[in-house]
């Protein structure tokens, strides 16, 4: 690991912003960040592939792995981010080094790669990632990348997060880090209003921003920049400009919405777009935000109307499946902000929320979710395969929410499962979502299938 990317990592993991470092002293934070990682520690996902989860929504730019082709098939189109424009972003680039670029070095391979990106695409930027390989054989893509955008005309961003320094989260903040290095605060917007706001931590996964864009348009409150889903290089670029902003997960960017609130005073609140409630709630902060910033006061009273339209809306579509839904057990395996938003979405529907993962949460995140939740229910960590399927047995869960890692777990125990996690392909955001959500719940806990596997074979008899 290179001098400036250890001060770099010593920094992100050192995040005064960060839930898990109030608590802890100076000391006890820099004892941490020179822990060393055991083996399997960054067990699904490294800091390379949270690097590219944080900023592969950008759409418009070419994302351009230095390393083996293996590192780009892993992390290409690893999320359902939908853009509503250019789809450059879907395309996987990479050097594709070899053992002789092992010998002698990638730079040259990796000066010719954006060379050929420009010419053949004409991106307006391209991000370059640094993965193990490269980081071990002393490639400096810094060097090369500011050669190439002094040579072409055009931003090439590093991003040095190779996979060894971390986990997954660690390499999500230094994507962030990225952004705030070499993107925010290059350019300006054509105009400002008083209404402009920032959404940091929000991916579009499966197309959930245009849950919320619709309603935000309404109100006359302009996104000026959503770091990063669905977002263009020049949004991010000028987002410094914004009068508020809304963290969606803070276990992934919690450092852009502080040091964006440091540098440009830019005030934000951490909140959540899953279940009625919620979204009410991050409505209502976004508007009293801007208007503490500036903005004319009408604005409540707006919003306070759009809601209760909304609210009425959404529980009407609803009423056909809360008494179906009412006092179903429900096992929820999944992590960070859904931990807790998810659970509160629930039970506004009558759930009963016997477990959820806390596995990728902040430690605000589990305080939140042990006031919700009841005391005999579970609060998962980290288990074993073995250990789930007790829980789900011992739970008597009616269906379980999770990835698509532990579905099988579901099938085994015939328990109806339903995707939560970034793979699926329907949008649970907002309120048009939380209905999206309460139907797919019902379909899944009342498919016939059930009944048919849960009868034992003839020999079984």
């Amino acid at each position: 690991m290179s001098a400036k990317l250890a001060v770099k990592v010593q920094e992100v993991l050192n995040e005064p912003g960060c839930d898990a470092n109030q608590g802890k002293s100076e000391k006890e934070r820099k004892k941490g960040c020179t822990k060393q990682l055991v083996p399997g520690a960054a067990a699904g996902g490294c800091a390379f592939d949270g690097a590219k989860i944080a900023l592969q929504p950008l759409t418009d730019v070419a994302h351009l792995v230095h390393g083996p082709i293996a590192c780009e098939g892993n992390s290409w189109d690893n999320r359902s981010a939908n853009s509503s424009g250019s789809t450059l972003y879907r395309t996987g680039f990479t050097t594709d080094i070899g053992e002789l670029d092992v010998i002698y070095g990638g730079e040259k391979r990796l000066y010719r790669s954006i060379k050929e990106i420009i010419e053949k695409y004409d991106p307006p930027a391209i991000f370059v990632y640094q993965t193990c390989v490269t980081a071990l054989i002393g490639d400096d893509i810094e060097a090369v990348c500011k050669a190439a955008a002094q040579k072409f005309g055009k931003p090439v961003i590093p991003v040095d997060a190779p996979g060894f320094v971390g986990n997954k989260n660690l390499g999500n903040k230094l994507g962030g880090e990225a952004l705030l290095d070499y993107v925010i605060g290059t350019a300006e917007p054509e105009y400002t209003t008083p209404y402009d706001i920032n959404i940091i931590g929000e991916y579009n996964l499966s197309g959930e921003l245009w849950q919320i864009k619709p309603l935000l348009d309404e109100l006359g409150i302009r996104l000026l920049a959503c770091i990063s889903g669905d977002a263009k290089y020049k949004e991010v670029a000028y987002s410094h400009r914004a009068k508020a902003a809304m963290m969606v997960c803070s276990k992934a960017m919690i450092n852009i919405a502080r040091k964006m609130e440091e540098r440009y005073n830019i005030p934000y609140f951490e909140g959540s777009f899953y279940g009625v409630s919620d979204m009410s709630d991050s409505l209502r902060q976004i508007s009293g935000l801007l208007v503490r910033q500036g903005a004319p006061a009408e604005l409540l009273d707006r919003t306070e109307a759009l809601i209760k339209r909304e609210e009425a809306r959404a529980w009407e579509r609803m009423k056909s499946y809360t008494p179906r839904l009412q006092d179903k057990r429900v096992l929820l395996i999944t992590g960070g902000v859904k931990s807790w938003s998810v659970v509160a979405a629930l039970q506004e529907v009558g759930m009963d929320v016997v477990g959820t993962s806390t596995k990728k949460s902040t430690v605000e995140d589990k305080e939140k979710i042990k006031g919700m939740m009841a005391d005999d229910a579970h609060a998962v960590d980290d288990m074993t395969p073995r250990e789930l399927y007790k829980l789900l047995k011992d739970s008597r869960a009616d269906i379980m929410l999770s990835g698509g890692r532990s579905q099988f777990l579901a099938l085994k125990a015939k328990m109806p499962w339903l995707d939560i996690n970034q793979e699926r392909h329907y949008a649970y955001a907002g309120y048009e979502g939380m209905v999206e959500l309460v139907k797919q719940i019902d379909k899944s806990l009342y498919n016939p299938v059930w009944q048919q596997v849960r009868i034992p074979a003839p020999w079984e008899v």
